[in-house]
């Protein structure tokens, strides 16, 4: 009987018995209500504990002495078997299974007994202190003070668990980047108030060689140009700058495409500063057959002048560099030629020249730090005279230190900074004082680390609310990855962070504004992998098309995909259905869609299935193959764990490698190698799982493009899933993946509760899941009802305190 039906029986007694109907002399009956779990025993004996007992303990899960009545006991334990029920994953094929109805009644007892637990004694979890990983500590920079750094040049890349790279416990400092915090302190400080006594640097972008530079590269540069590049670049102070240009160089040491005058411009927020006049020399006989000998030694190369020197304002700017585009060339045939003269070393004619790299070096005959962005931001007021130093000073640290500290300042966070500042004050003057104080706030603990301090008094292991202080920093740098800002200070600092309608109209202000896109590059690009796609080397010889403008062109499809999901509000379930991406022509003639012209990138509706959602888009499918061939494995296991909460166990020890393309004189298809491969019993575990799903895309190649045959076979795209299902390619799979929609939900809360957090999501959190997805059903589960969600849960707002440690100092 069902715990409705139990309590629909007593209430029918009670009003009957009221209504006078039933008599005290009734006898009893002699066979009581079974309590609600009982039913379930039978259910597991019959189906579960043939494998899962004392003797067998397969997957070392032992059901067959759980107590299925007193569920609160054994969590961990149920939780696993929650995942298995909803995915219908056990028993395994060909073994009796229970039907459909007995799935959902068991998983449904389960989690309400689960939840119930969970309200009535939260475990929130306990979250290590969390050091700014390198992305948090480049945009509290750019929050804090207005400027961008490359913060790839000052700090090693952080070590990642479950998927991420904001998880506290693997974000460990050492001497050697303690070392490195206090150079970056002293830099950034320097640049941002503006070291008049900064020597010239020099500073060097280069542009990838397999970049294609047939069209316009950038929004920032105008119309009617031709490659080059767009630079944001911070000039430390005003003064004298010189701007160099170097060709791409082809086989030998002279550009090619020099046969012809071409027009190359330098531009400096978008005003040009100077045009220069490249090529057009004549040799003897075929200019365009002499084009890449090497010239004499005597012979100046030919972009030896292609440099300006100006006169430049202190602060962020954009140099532009690029072509005049004269040529008529289609992009498609440029864009073949040009990647086969650089992946394969052949003789191309006809090339235009490119640009390679862009030096900027200075500043020479410096005036001083003029008015930049940083300045602004840092000097909020300007002592009139000595006597008001000291003062104004005040403000601005107290300023600072409350931005980067992300809470009120105390007297004795003032006092340390200011006995910082008054030692470069007597050196200096009052801005070299400001930037030693500012040395101190970027090195300060305070700053690179986010610490929740347990309240006085509390019971140990006992669960407690955030301070609406730490609250937003918790939300800032889930939304952000970065620090708060001021309305959000203000708001917690007065206390009223912790009303619900105050945190939701926050969540939705945070959201609104750009800085939201680090959801995208953060969240999204680890979670998909994307941030992948800048070091993937897909073979030249046998995928010659892939260069570095189909690599940018996959991963900005996705993140302007993402981005818009985002910004409209859309259902997540458009990650797998959506019938519109965002393409240009080298992207779109890769995909085979037509009508799609020009560099820049715009929204387009789709209408063939297979290339709906995120299935359909290159960045995936090539993330998730190996650089020479598909790899069906890795994109099942990639769809288990990103899609469908249900993460493969890692591979046994000693794995056999696949078998050779051929097999004697016949080529083997991708199917026929994993076929073999599954042969093997340990192989064939996980595989049986994992290879149906990756099969269904085997229409896609390594870098994308849809084919119907291999190795001269016709490429089968069918697959059965364990419970039965058959289905074919990526059409079909994605039906059957929607047609159970709270995989996909689960999957994307799980890994928005994971990066939110900065820790591993535990089976005590599970409950928070499964009321983040009911309260965000009605909405079809939009992103913002998800993320509000995970803001509202009970792992988000609340604590668990410190347990006592034991002698030997372990909890």
């Amino acid at each position: 009987m069902s715990r409705i039906s139990v309590g629909i029986f007593a209430w029918t007694g009670i009003v009957l018995a009221g209504a006078g109907y039933l008599s005290e002399a009734r006898p009893q009956s002699s066979n009581p209500v079974p309590p609600p779990g009982s039913q379930y025993r039978q259910v597991i004996d019959r189906y579960c504990a043939t494998c899962h007992n004392e003797r067998l303990r397969t997957a070392d899960l032992i059901l067959s002495t759980m107590d299925v009545e007193k569920v609160s006991q054994g969590a961990a334990v149920w939780e696993k078997v929650i995942r298995k029920l909803r995915t219908a994953a056990m028993p395994p094929a060909g073994m009796p299974r229970p039907d459909k109805a007995t799935y959902d009644s068991f998983a449904t007892y389960l989690e309400t007994e689960l939840d119930r637990a969970s309200t009535a004694r939260p475990n929130p979890g306990r979250p290590g202190i969390h050091r700014l990983n390198r992305t948090e500590y480049t945009n509290a920079i750019r929050d804090l003070l207005a400027v961008d750094i490359n913060s790839e040049s000052l700090f090693p890349g952080d070590d990642s668990s479950y998927g991420f790279d904001n998880i506290g416990d693997v974000l460990s400092v050492s001497p050697v980047l303690l070392e490195r915090y206090m150079t970056a302190a002293g830099k950034i400080s320097r640049l941002a108030i503006g070291d008049t006594t900064t020597a010239p640097t020099l500073e060097t972008y280069d542009i990838p060689k397999l970049r294609m530079q047939g069209d316009r590269m950038s929004e920032a540069l105008p119309f009617g140009s031709r490659g080059g590049i767009a630079i944001r670049h911070h000039f430390p102070l005003d003064g004298e700058y010189v701007i160099k240009i170097r060709l791409q160089r082809g086989r030998g040491e002279r550009p090619p495409g020099l046969a012809e005058p071409h027009q190359l411009e330098v531009r400096l927020d978008g005003a040009r500063v100077k045009l220069f006049t490249v090529g057009g020399e004549q040799k003897a006989g075929d200019p365009k057959q002499v084009e890449y000998e090497k010239p004499a030694e005597s012979e100046m190369p030919a972009d030896a002048d292609l440099e300006v020197r100006i006169q430049v304002k202190a602060g962020p700017r954009l140099v532009g560099v690029a072509f005049m585009n004269e040529t008529s060339v289609p992009e498609g045939s440029l864009q073949t030629r040009v990647a086969g003269f650089y992946y394969l070393n052949r003789r191309v004619k006809d090339i235009a020249p490119s640009v390679g790299s862009v030096t900027i070096r200075g500043p020479y005959d410096a005036k001083g730090p003029g008015e930049t962005p940083a300045r602004r931001k840092i000097l909020v007021c300007r002592p009139s005279g000595s006597e008001s130093e000291d003062a104004c000073a005040k403000k601005i640290l107290s300023t600072l230190a409350r931005r980067a500290y992300r809470r009120p300042v105390t007297d004795e966070d003032l006092r340390a900074l200011l006995n910082l500042y008054r030692p470069g004050r007597s050196e200096g003057g009052f801005e070299a004082g400001i930037t030693m104080a500012l040395q101190g706030i970027l090195v300060s603990p305070d700053f690179l680390f986010r610490v929740e301090r347990d309240p006085a008094n509390l019971a140990p292991g006992a669960a407690y609310r955030l301070s609406d202080l730490e609250l937003a920093s918790r939300l800032s740098f889930f939304l952000w990855s970065s620090i708060p800002d001021d309305p959000l200070l203000e708001v917690a600092a007065r206390g009223k962070l912790k009303d619900p309608a105050v945190l939701e109209q926050q969540v939705r202000r945070m959201l609104a504004d750009s800085r939201s896109k680090a959801l995208v590059d953060n969240f999204a690009g680890q979670w998909l992998y994307l941030r992948n796609m800048r070091t993937v080397r897909p073979d030249p010889e046998g995928l010659p098309e892939f260069d570095e403008n189909l690599r940018e062109a996959f991963q900005r499809e996705t993140e302007l995909f993402l981005e818009s999901m985002l910004r409209e509000d859309r259902s997540t379930l458009e990650l797998l259905n959506a019938n519109y991406t965002f393409l240009n022509e080298r992207l779109a003639r890769h995909y085979g869609i037509p009508n799609v012209y020009g560099s820049h990138f715009r929204r387009v509706t789709l209408t063939d299935e297979t290339r709906m959602g995120l299935l359909g888009q290159g960045s995936i499918l090539t993330v998730t193959s190996y650089p020479n061939r598909t790899a069906p494995t890795i994109r099942g296991k990639w769809l288990l764990e990103n899609i469908l909460a249900t993460p493969p166990p890692p591979p046994p020890p000693n794995v056999p490698s696949l078998k050779d393309r051929t097999e004697g004189s016949k080529a083997l298809t991708m199917r026929q190698r994993m076929e073999q491969h599954r042969a093997n019993p340990a192989c064939a575990v996980c595989h049986t799982r994992m290879d149906p799903l990756g099969f269904a895309l085997e229409n896609f190649d390594a870098i994308g493009k849809w084919r119907t045959t291999e190795a001269n076979t016709p490429i089968d795209s069918s697959g059965v899933l364990p419970d039965g299902t058959k289905f074919q390619g990526p059409a079909e799979l994605r039906k059957i993946l929607l047609s159970q929609p709270e995989q996909l939900v689960t999957a994307v809360t799980e890994k928005l509760l994971t990066y939110a957090l900065g820790r591993g999501v535990e089976y005590h959190d599970s409950p928070a899941v499964r009321k983040i997805m009911r309260e965000s059903a009605p909405s079809n589960y939009r992103w913002s009802a998800l993320i509000l969600g995970v803001v509202k849960s009970t792992p988000f707002q609340m604590r668990r305190a410190a347990e006592p440690t034991t002698a030997a100092g372990l909890r």
